[in-house]
């Protein structure tokens, strides 16, 4: 090794800096850039210049000096570096999946007024001002082009000096808007939401004035489809981000899956895998929330589908091996910290298959320590990257009993 190799970015770290042969972090660096001797940061072949002109101030992106090799790469890494920091590893890493862009269905902005001005975007990255959108190249242009609007509305709907949420998902009937943090005070702002609705054509406008949710606008019930089954859908409940991002995450766990036999899904939300994985099967389907467990039964139950729906807290009352050991395979769809007490029952059943989809590597890692520790296999790991140019990447992990 030459004096200068320790000059090369070799990789991007799990927060997106660049890191040099030393260990030295570099902020936007690129693997292959170099870092001369006064400290400038030299352009290598994998360094590509931003789509975005709000890059890198918005918090939106982290990572659009990157190009496509280097994001796979990225994708990839972060499954493989957690996994490995447990002594964990993968018979089988897959090609990552990283949605396109413009594809993002679902947002969550903030906006805030300050005189007549009223800036909605991200912040920026570790801080509270906005980057008051002119362009995202993330986001479905469906979604974008609600933005311009949306100042004028909320130049009625919010207070000076005050910010608000702004959240947005793509449905079957169009864009769900939600509010919140804003003030319907007299008759013409109420009227400015309905002709605003109305014009635009939303699928639903919800409003939240501190008190609760209310819909204001709903021509007919918002619903999401899965498995060709339509769910009505709760304002800004969960979805995956992308379509795409979506499809690849199933087609992995249905790939995993024994073709006919009984299922169980776990914290499975509106039905995610359930309705796309039990169009010939049984299904059981277990989750914590009150509302996505209604929306799933009522539209099971319409599409006459052979899914048991249970409304389950799986961090207190986790199915146990008995009850675990009754299924051929397990789908378990946490949140962000993953699901330890549910994982410490897995381990201990003798259930065949486990595919594990996680929003967060390390607590995956950590639970697929758990299981391996109780005699599981990694037979295979598909990273998603549904976040486009940002540090945070989804996966699926496949266990098999050994």
């Amino acid at each position: 090794m030459t004096p200068t190799d320790n000059d090369i970015i070799l990789r991007i770290a799990a927060k997106g800096d660049g890191v040099t042969a030393d260990g030295r972090h570099v902020a936007l660096a690129a693997p292959g850039d170099r870092l001369s001797p006064d400290g400038v940061l030299q352009r290598g072949p994998h360094h590509v210049d931003p789509p975005c002109i709000h890059f890198p101030a918005c918090g939106g992106c982290e990572l659009q000096h990157l190009d496509e090799a280097s994001l796979d790469d990225f994708v990839t890494a972060r499954v493989t570096g957690a996994l490995a920091g447990q002594g964990v590893e993968p018979a089988i890493v897959l090609a990552p999946h990283v949605s396109p862009p413009r594809t993002r269905r679902r947002a969550s902005l903030r906006a805030a007024r300050l005189g007549r001005k009223v800036t909605i975007g991200f912040a920026e990255s570790g801080s509270h001002t906005l980057i008051d959108l002119s362009m995202c190249e993330v986001l479905d242009p469906r979604l974008f082009a609600l933005i311009a609007p949306l100042r004028s509305l909320l130049g009625l709907l919010l207070p000076d000096k005050r910010a608000a949420h702004v959240r947005m998902s793509l449905v079957d009937q169009g864009i769900d808007l939600l509010l919140e943090g804003v003030r319907v005070e007299g008759l013409a702002a109420d009227e400015a939401l309905l002709d605003f609705a109305s014009s635009h054509q939303l699928a639903r406008l919800t409003i939240d004035e501190g008190e609760g949710r209310q819909a204001r606008w709903e021509p007919e019930p918002v619903t999401v489809r899965f498995g060709g089954v339509a769910v009505a859908f709760p304002p800004f409940a969960f979805l995956q981000a992308t379509p795409d991002g979506e499809a690849a995450l199933v087609e992995t766990v249905r790939q995993a899956l024994p073709p006919q036999d009984a299922i169980a899904d776990l914290f499975c939300g509106l039905g995610t895998f359930a309705l796309a994985l039990g169009e010939a099967r049984p299904v059981y389907a277990a989750e914590g929330a009150r509302d996505l467990v209604l929306s799933l039964k009522a539209a099971a139950n319409r599409a006459q589908r052979r899914l048991a729906v249970d409304h389950r807290d799986l961090f207190r009352r986790p199915l146990s091996p008995d009850e675990l050991n009754r299924f051929a395979a397990i789908v378990i769809d946490p949140p962000r910290a993953g699901a330890r007490e549910q994982v410490m029952q897995l381990a201990a059943s003798t259930v065949p298959t486990i595919a594990y989809v996680s929003c967060n590597p390390a607590s995956f890692a950590r639970d697929a320590a758990h299981l391996v520790a109780g005699g599981y296999y990694l037979d295979s790991v598909k990273p998603v990257g549904q976040f486009r140019w940002s540090t945070h990447v989804e996966l699926v992990g496949i266990f098999r009993r050994g």
